[in-house]
């Protein structure tokens, strides 16, 4: 088959017109037309009320060696490219130790899959609950304000990801197309199949679930192992002659240890405690940017309008994003982040007497307003001073954790210490005067909000950039700085504080056997992401095994 990409064609096109743009582009009739598919449809909304859809279709003809050959130096006339996943090896017969897998979030959920696809039976340890337990759990906090710092939108089941708007797109580089993988196996598990074409795939948080609990029984069917409520306290590792280090298992929150050689840390990006074992035990961590900021809400209607003028509300378009950077004056940039459409604010605390914001929407994408992330990017030298635990000029590696927990007991307390968040108007933060009542735009935050001043919720510098950016995201989405927009606090977990340092095989740089993976680890940011890194992971493991058995065996 070849790949024809770049085809447009008016959003409101028939069937048959399609047809006739591909014979048109590829100048054959139609008997050179066996069939079609559509491997991509996005849309290009750049002018309002002519909105275009992208499409890039795989075409099965008789004549592909000609047309390949006269397309030749056109890059849009391709090879179709193979995108079915390859298994890089098989488990020997007789295995000593089943590797461990510490996390099942998307990263942990594939790494563990893909494992036991491969014959591994991966044993997976969640320090949370079983995704329908922790989906109660999580609402404790939502409607009672009762945290259970074990369970959830952080901890259990399906990780962060479980509650939010279940995006599958992501800017990574894939020249092996793993994230094809990640498509084919959530399909497989319940998602709607037009999650293999769209250009910005989605799935929702409802679909999330189900979907978990179908992949979790395949890995269990396959002979793996997930174990709920088992928090990793610490780890076992030997150091040989040679003085190198060598991971020999885990200890458990209940006493148990559990042997192993092959250790997967899916850790997610608010694991603090474990971050604080890892650097006491030596294992190579170091500070990475992140950023932080306020959720902002307003009509999905406003959205909708300004991006897709007359044309908003067709049925293939559905609730419009958008995607907002700012550079200022002062060399920080502001952007948007998660954006939401038709969804809801959430707390997302996963500790006591601490307000954290994110984002969820339903697949439908159908509630009142869109809501996003406005941050502003930070660097280890922004976050040294909130580090009290460490002498070095550039604070620790856990000092971005500390500016976290700053800002989010801050938040708690501008609440009014009962996890309400605080929040205040776009129009009155503009104008640098506390908040006294809501305008047409209601905030979706649950447990609920306090109006007031957000002046103090950010350090300085990140609330003089996100006062310059907010206009000139106005003149880049009209409606965006209305006056009753509602923006509220605090965004702190955008992405891990802290990385944990991989060599080219993937494992720890001073720890042999131990692989960190995913978000939590600093090597992604989002479903697709990590997912896409667990597999990778667990081809490490997989190949590291097979040669280690070869090697014992030889």
């Amino acid at each position: 088959m070849l790949r024809l990409t770049d085809l447009k064609l008016p959003l409101d096109h028939g069937e048959a017109a399609l047809t006739a743009a591909i014979l048109k582009r590829l100048d054959i009739d139609a008997a050179a037309l066996t069939g079609y598919s559509v491997a991509r449809r996005g849309y290009d909304a750049r002018k309002r009320g002519a909105i275009m859809l992208i499409y890039a279709l795989d075409i099965d003809t008789p004549r592909e060696a000609e047309l390949l050959q006269r397309y030749a130096d056109d890059p849009h006339v391709q090879p179709t490219p193979d995108t079915n996943y390859r298994f890089v090896a098989q488990a020997p017969p007789r295995l000593e130790h089943r590797p461990l897998v510490i996390g099942f979030g998307p990263c942990g959920l594939f790494a563990g899959l893909v494992l036991a696809q491969m014959g591994f039976r991966p044993i997976i340890l969640d320090r949370g609950k079983e995704v329908r337990e922790r989906t109660k759990d999580t609402w404790d906090l939502w409607r009672k304000r009762q945290l259970h710092p074990e369970s959830n939108v952080q901890f259990g089941e399906g990780g962060a990801g479980t509650f939010s708007d279940g995006k599958l797109h992501s800017q990574i580089r894939d020249p092996q197309h793993h994230g094809r993988k990640v498509l084919t196996e959530f399909v497989k598990a319940g998602a709607p199949e037009e999650i293999l074409y769209v250009s910005k795939p989605h799935i929702g948080t409802f679909r999330l679930v189900s979907m978990v609990e179908n992949m979790r029984a395949t890995i269990e069917a396959l002979g793996g192992e997930i174990r709920f409520s088992q928090r990793v306290d610490d780890l076992l590792i030997d150091t040989d002659a040679a003085g190198e280090r060598h991971i020999r298992g885990v200890a458990l929150a209940s006493g148990e240890q559990l042997r192993a050689d092959h250790v997967v840390l899916a850790l997610g990006h608010s694991a603090r405690d474990t971050f604080a074992m890892l650097h006491a035990r030596g294992v190579c961590l170091e500070a990475k940017p992140f950023s932080i900021g306020f959720r902002i809400e307003h009509p999905q209607s406003v959205i909708d309008g300004s991006r897709f003028g007359p044309q908003a509300g067709h049925p293939i378009l559905g609730a419009a994003d958008y995607k907002l950077v700012h550079h200022g004056r002062g060399g920080r940039s502001v952007y948007s982040f998660c954006m939401c459409p038709g969804g809801t604010v959430v707390a997302a605390t996963s500790e006591p007497g601490g307000v954290v914001t994110n984002g969820m929407s339903q697949y439908s994408r159908n509630e009142r307003n869109a809501n996003a992330a406005v941050v502003v990017g930070i660097d280890p030298s922004d976050f040294a001073p909130y580090d009290s635990t460490s002498d070095e000029s550039d604070g620790g590696p856990l000092a971005g954790i500390a500016l976290q927990r700053a800002l989010e007991s801050h938040a708690y307390m501008l609440g009014g210490e009962n996890y309400s968040a605080p929040a205040q108007l776009v129009g009155d933060f503009l104008a640098g005067r506390a908040s006294r009542e809501f305008g047409d735009v209601q905030p979706s935050y649950k447990p609920g909000v306090t109006l007031g001043s957000l002046d103090s919720a950010l350090p300085g510098y990140a609330i003089a950039a996100i006062r310059e950016a907010l206009p000139a995201f106005e003149r880049q989405l009209r409606g965006y700085a209305m006056h009753d927009a509602i923006l509220t606090g605090v965004e702190t977990r955008t992405s891990s504080p802290v990385r944990i340092r991989r060599d080219d095989s993937l494992q720890s740089l001073n720890t042999r056997g131990l692989y960190p993976a995913g978000e939590g680890a600093g090597y992604a940011g989002g479903i697709l992401s990590a997912a896409v890194d667990g597999i990778k992971v667990a081809e490490a493991v997989a190949l590291n095994i097979a040669g280690s058995q070869v090697s014992s065996c030889a």
